[in-house]
Formats: structure tokens, C-alpha cells, sequence
């Protein structure tokens, strides 16, 4: 019988290339679902698990955060810190075409263009976190400091 072929994500050959360790997490599933609902399928803590979120600027520039998936972006503590006036969430419709992943894959490693990256400073009070694999039913676990690197995250102060 053959052994079936793991399928990896633009975000996972990144992470081989550079030579960071993570963990898959894998689940059934055909369409979204949010952080919470996937913590739960997992069976693993809430407080590890974070989501990506992506704004755009009245410029038009693009800015990831990543933050707990209990909690909520803070749009003015955001735009603070990434240094402009104000900040909108992208429209879903335009995910992949910003980011080159889907609605419920969107990870910060390995997006179309490399944008700015906020990560809530809570990341780093854990030894392992989660995040999204770069498709529906895939997640990573790295640690943080791992994860900055992969996606050259600031850690701040974001959530409300």
C-alpha cells in the first residue's frame, strides 16, 4: 500500500527551508471555521491559538495581526503600531488575493508579499503556540520566537 503524500503549504516549505521545527495539526473539515470551533476539534487550550487578521491603511498598505482567538483586534492601538492614522479589516473577498491563502488558512509565513507582522505580546508568555497552516484543516504549532522569525513579527500590544 503506498504511503500517502503529506501535502505542504507554502507557509510549511518555508518553515523547512528555514530549518524551523513545527508540528501539524491536521482536521476534517470543508469550510470555515473560526478559532474556536478548531481549538476545540484539536482539544487544545484557547490561549495558544491565535488567529491573523489583515487591515488595510486609507494609504492602501497592508498590515497582518496576529492575536488570541478569544479576543479582539483594537483597530487605534493597531494603527499605532504600525505607525499610521487609522486602519480598516480587509473585505473577506479580498483575502486571497492579498494574501494568497483563504478565509480560515490565512497565516502570516509565507503570504504573497512579505507585510508588516504584529503579534500580541501574549504570544510570548507560552512555550508552543498555534496557527493557521495556510489551509482549511491544517494547523502549526513552533514557538514563538520561531514563528517571529518565520514571518519577521513585532510583538505589541493589539487586542482590546
Amino acid at each position: 500500500m503506498a504511503k500517502q503524500k503529506e501535502v505542504k503549504t507554502n507557509a510549511m516549505r518555508i518553515l523547512d527551508r528555514m530549518k524551523i521545527p513545527y508540528t501539524v495539526h491536521t482536521y476534517e473539515c470543508d469550510e470555515f471555521t473560526d478559532g474556536r470551533q478548531t481549538a476545540d476539534l484539536l482539544g487544545f487550550p484557547h490561549e495558544i491559538m491565535f488567529k491573523t487578521l489583515v487591515t488595510v491603511s486609507p494609504a492602501g498598505a497592508y498590515y497582518v495581526f496576529v492575536l488570541p482567538i478569544d479576543h479582539e483586534l483594537d483597530l487605534k492601538k493597531a494603527a499605532r503600531a504600525a505607525s499610521v492614522k487609522s486602519l480598516s479589516m480587509i473585505h473577506v473577498k479580498d483575502i486571497n488575493q492579498v494574501t494568497g491563502y483563504i478565509r480560515g488558512g490565512c497565516t502570516s509565513i509565507g503570504m504573497k508579499k512579505q507585510y508588516p507582522v504584529f503579534a500580541h505580546e501574549s504570544m510570548l508568555s507560552h512555550p508552543r503556540i498555534i496557527v493557521s497552516g495556510g489551509k482549511i484543516g491544517a494547523q502549526i504549532e513552533l514557538t514563538p520566537q520561531d514563528y517571529a522569525a518565520a514571518c519577521k513579527a513585532v510583538f505589541c500590544d493589539i487586542i482590546i
